[in-house]
């Protein structure tokens, strides 16, 4: 009968998590959701919440009765973080604690307490890699069908992008002394390759003049990366 006993005794040994494996923990917040919606810890350890990015606007903030008093953003309904924010609370009650955004409800996990007295100075580890697109994307192999043109319909061009985004072109006037004079701007929407689009052309943010321009062109990817900036001339004639 006892090595029966002894053997179901190991048998849900096996079965239960560890106790000695609950330490101080980090959980990463991204692609909207957390990196363990479920998290364990011993009593008096930490949770330690990081927000890698790119997805930032998110809160953990307490939703039930022994957590109500936890939010990393008081006083908000709009969670707004840097990528690399962390936000940690201390544990010192057995329990289930349950968190959600307060934006993005299904951003939430819960943190199950043992009973079990547990380190509260374990290392917790390093915070994870952030998760951002810092490369900027590029501009290139712009091609413009003619320098000049009449009429207020613009030139046609073409340019390549490396990454999905937006185009934004600065338009300035050229006085008689070749000054810049700042004369508005255009916006489009970017796609991966070659672009084709019109320089020039008369829109609510730009009064299409006859006169001499310089367009500053540059990419912005959707990561907020902006690419270096491509000039380019052009001339617009009164028509006939």
């Amino acid at each position: 009968m006892v090595p029966r006993l002894l053997a179901a005794a190991a048998t849900l040994a096996l079965a239960l998590p560890s106790s000695a494996a609950a330490v101080n923990t980090r959980v990463s917040i991204f692609d909207y959701a957390w990196s363990q919606p479920q998290v364990h810890v011993d009593l008096g350890e930490k949770v330690t919440w990081d927000w890698l990015g790119p997805d930032l606007a998110h809160s953990v903030t307490g939703i039930s009765p022994n957590d109500l008093q936890w939010d990393s953003d008081p006083g908000t309904d709009a969670p707004a973080h840097r990528a690399g924010d962390s936000y940690t609370l201390q544990f010192t009650q057995p329990g289930e604690y349950f968190f959600q955004c307060k934006l993005h409800a299904a951003v939430r996990g819960e943190v199950i307490v043992s009973d079990v007295p547990g380190n509260p100075d374990s290392d917790p580890g390093p915070q994870p890699p952030l998760n951002l697109d810092l490369k900027p994307p590029t501009l290139g192999s712009l091609t413009l069908a003619k320098r000049q043109r009449r009429g207020t319909k613009g030139l046609g061009f073409s340019v390549h992008i490396s990454e999905r985004g937006s185009l934004d072109a600065e338009y300035y006037r050229l006085n008689s002394k070749g000054r810049r004079v700042y004369n508005g701007f255009k916006t489009w929407t970017a796609f991966i390759g070659v672009n084709h689009l019109r320089l020039g052309a008369r829109w609510k943010h730009f009064r299409a003049r006859p006169g001499r321009y310089l367009a500053v062109l540059r990419a912005t990817d959707e990561a907020a990366n902006e690419s270096k900036p491509l000039r380019v001339r052009f001339t617009l004639e009164a028509s006939p």
